[in-house]
């Protein structure tokens, strides 16, 4: 998994170097790409390997494509149920998808999602699943969650304006009138929380009209027509859908960006008592988090499946037959075409892939499929060999953005430890490549044509802003490239793919079911996070037994 070149510091890094006003020529870093086997995806796309003939036949009673959140989470339901003879197949050789963790130099690190906001009562799989891992317990009848999981504090800081400051809205030096915009989206969000049901996951609300009206139009234009016009709140709305979306507010629609919202946590302006300013807690509060971030839950989720859990193999057509379903898969290891036949297969791939593989795709497919548009993403992870030297203002904190950049800043892997020691870390820097004002160009084709030495270069010019010595501590950077890491939830999306929503039976709300095919992934809600997945996976697990 790692493919790493030992090279010597290029102009860029120079460069970043010169702009920090050190003198000292830059030492060697060592990095490359890792995490993701581009080729294998790449392997089933171009349809090259289906013309093969295959080498074994296998059997089971459940095949599951796809070993992502919404696989592992399948897998679990299947067990649950009683149901054993199942197998999984994943691509990459390990199982997580997009939840994945990896180590740099000994140390445990994120490779895609860091973070589990602790669940609401919509997510009551989501919750079963945080009791089962011992994360959850209800004592003297409220409900407490491992304090070693939670993000310890502090929380979030913001790089504005020469300073690091508590929380993520920026507030040090702005005027009244950006506070007052602040408190009136704050009673816009609150209102719009108390008018129409935000749940996660999206499939325990029905759509209604007045969601459908949000839905229609972007998330800029809904802000400009309510007036919504600081720079300072609208950096940051954009922030927090380019974190959740991999887009800006003027690609996601007006439901997508108050959801995010509205869905969880609120909005609170700096001074509120549940604000997210220098003068109050962090606005994400209750955040379980782990050096490998949520690749911890996925390893905890795949642990358990032995070897029903086949990785590095490579789905290239599913059928569903007269009396079952026939699966191929090119197994990396082998070089062989493996032929599985089943009663039933859950598909839990990206609904792109999905519509690419399956025999004559049902129309519930092709269309999502014609309708949903992914977001790619980078993640780098750089190895520092001793503790940065910081700037005035708010200590270092888990999550540190820096205001009006590219990236989304970094997390620290060493935040959750329980020694204080200053000494070496990662820090796991996301930059997310969907349409938004920082990115217009086509951050697909960057992502396979850019060398890992170019993003090396974004990283250490961004980072040296807040961090003049982080060029001199780098030891290693390692890169993981996402091509369709996350669905963005364009305006008409919601209208496009939620009728499955109002279904009637409130058991069988987000099913969807084409024959012996069930399909589950984050992809059918239109918005790529742990909770979505998970419960798809699960209901569609659920419904086999």
């Amino acid at each position: 998994m790692k493919r790493r070149g030992f090279l010597g510091a290029a102009a860029g890094a120079a460069g970043a170097l010169a702009l920090a006003g050190c003198e000292a020529p830059p030492r060697p870093i060592e990095g490359g790409f890792t995490g993701i086997d581009i080729a294998r995806g790449h392997a089933m796309r171009d349809g090259a390997l289906k013309s093969l003939s295959p080498a074994t036949v296998k059997r089971t009673r459940v095949l599951i494509a796809g070993g992502g959140v919404a696989g592992l989470a399948a897998a679990r339901a299947l067990r649950l149920a009683g149901i054993e003879d199942f197998a999984l197949l994943e691509l990459e050789d390990t199982a997580g998808g997009n939840a994945r963790g990896g180590m740099v130099n000994g140390i445990a690190c994120p490779l895609g999602a860091h973070y589990l906001p602790t669940p609401g009562d919509d997510a009551r799989e989501v919750q079963d699943l945080l009791e089962e891992l011992g994360l959850r317990r209800r004592v003297a009848g409220r409900w407490e969650y491992d304090e070693r999981s939670l993000c310890h504090s502090p929380q979030e800081r913001l790089f504005f304006r020469g300073e690091w400051q508590e929380g993520l809205l920026p507030v040090h030096g702005v005027g009244a009138g950006t506070h007052a915009q602040y408190r009136k989206f704050a009673q816009r969000i609150d209102a719009m929380q108390h008018a129409a049901h935000f749940a996660i996951p999206t499939l325990r609300a029905a759509v209604t009209p007045e969601l459908l009206a949000l839905d229609a139009v972007s998330f800029a234009d809904w802000l400009g027509s309510e007036g919504f016009g600081d720079a300072q709140l609208r950096w940051y709305l954009d922030y927090c859908c380019r974190d959740d979306y991999g887009a800006g507010i003027e690609q996601v629609s007006a439901w997508a960006g108050i959801h995010y919202f509205a869905s969880r946590h609120g909005f609170h302006a700096p001074g509120d008592a549940k604000g997210s300013g220098a003068e109050s807690a962090p606005e994400r509060d209750g955040v379980l988090t782990w050096p490998e971030g949520n690749g911890w839950l996925t390893k905890q989720l795949a642990t358990p499946l032995g070897d029903r859990l086949r990785t590095g193999q490579v789905v290239l057509r599913i059928a569903e037959l007269r009396g079952g379903v026939e699966v191929d898969a090119w197994d990396t290891a082998s070089k062989s075409l493996v032929r599985w036949q089943a009663e039933r297969c859950i598909v839990a791939l990206p609904v792109f892939v999905a519509a690419r593989v399956v025999e004559n795709p049902p129309a519930v497919l092709a269309h999502a499929a014609a309708h949903l548009r992914n977001a790619p993403w980078l993640v780098a992870n750089v190895h520092l060999r001793g503790p940065l030297a910081d700037r005035v203002g708010a200590a270092p904190s888990w999550d540190n953005v820096i205001y009006g950049t590219r990236g989304l800043g970094y997390v620290d892997a060493r935040h959750q430890t329980l020694d204080p020691t200053p000494r070496g870390t990662v820090l796991s820097w996301y930059r997310p490549l969907g349409p938004s004002g920082y990115d217009t160009g086509d951050g697909r084709q960057l992502l396979l044509e850019r060398p890992w030495t170019a993003w090396r270069d974004d990283l250490l010019a961004e980072l040296s802003v807040p961090h003049p010595d982080l060029p001199s501590l780098a030891t290693c950077i390692e890169v993981t490239r996402y091509g369709h890491a996350m669905a963005i939830p364009r305006p008409g999306l919601l209208a496009q793919i939620g009728a499955q929503r109002t279904a009637p039976d409130a058991a069988h709300r987000g099913r969807v079911v084409a024959g012996r095919l069930s399909f589950a992934h984050a992809d059918w809600s239109g918005y790529s996070i742990f909770e979505e997945a998970f419960t798809r996976g699960h209901v569609a697990g659920m419904a086999l037994a």
